[in-house]
């Protein structure tokens, strides 16, 4: 499901209200993920039922956990990731809400645009909800800086995990750490995540000028 965001009501093509709610690479703008007291941060995810958003969070908020992940198609780094991702969700599904949020200007970067979004999905196989952030209000609200940059809610929507997928997005023969699904399963069993963290890395967010 690919919807964008920022804009009410819904039109007939998946438009829908959610403001409420490197060597290969070296011409890339490295960014990593901010810390953050994860105690201290709730998810800022709505529930309204207008303009048809209801289909489109109902059942990532009936999950108990809720991975919120801002993305998008261009950059090496997200695009490295939604192998990952997408594993994640098929490991995970019944357990936890997975959504995709694509924040970058679409007239700088035109490979993230809305339709390029759709094509994306098709082609990668997306199965849960890829949404565009047009007034990037949302990835203000969460104080996001990179894609892939990962967010991981429990039951009461209390963040308890932000931070990188893996130690190794280039060489997945070299991963050692498996960040992002050691949290899962520790949720998704009943245990703590581990407190330390490490930041996500990858392109800077294309903020519009």
């Amino acid at each position: 499901m690919v919807l964008r965001m920022g804009y009410k009501g819904t039109d007939g093509n998946g438009y829908v209200d959610m403001s409420y709610a490197a060597q290969a690479f070296n011409y890339i703008a490295l960014m990593k993920s901010r810390g953050v007291n994860v105690a201290a941060v709730n998810c800022s995810w709505g529930s309204s039922n207008t303009g048809g958003m209801a289909a489109a969070t109902d059942a990532l908020i009936a999950q108990d956990v809720l991975v919120v992940v801002f993305t998008c198609n261009h950059c090496p780094y997200a695009r490295a990731g939604w192998p990952l991702i997408l594993n994640l969700h098929k490991k995970y599904q019944d357990k936890v809400g997975f959504v995709a949020i694509n924040p970058n200007d679409e007239n700088v970067y035109p490979d993230d645009s809305f339709e390029n979004m759709k094509k994306y999905a098709k082609e990668w196989g997306i199965t849960f909800p890829y949404l565009r952030d047009e007034t990037q209000q949302v990835a203000r609200a969460y104080d996001a800086q990179c894609t892939p940059d990962v967010y991981m809610f429990g039951k009461d929507r209390k963040l308890v995990y932000r931070g990188r997928i893996n130690d190794n997005w280039q060489d997945p023969s070299k991963v050692s750490r498996h960040d992002l699904d050691d949290a899962l399963f520790a949720v998704a069993s009943g245990k703590e995540v581990l407190k330390e963290q490490f930041p996500s890395m990858g392109c800077s967010i294309k903020w519009k000028q």
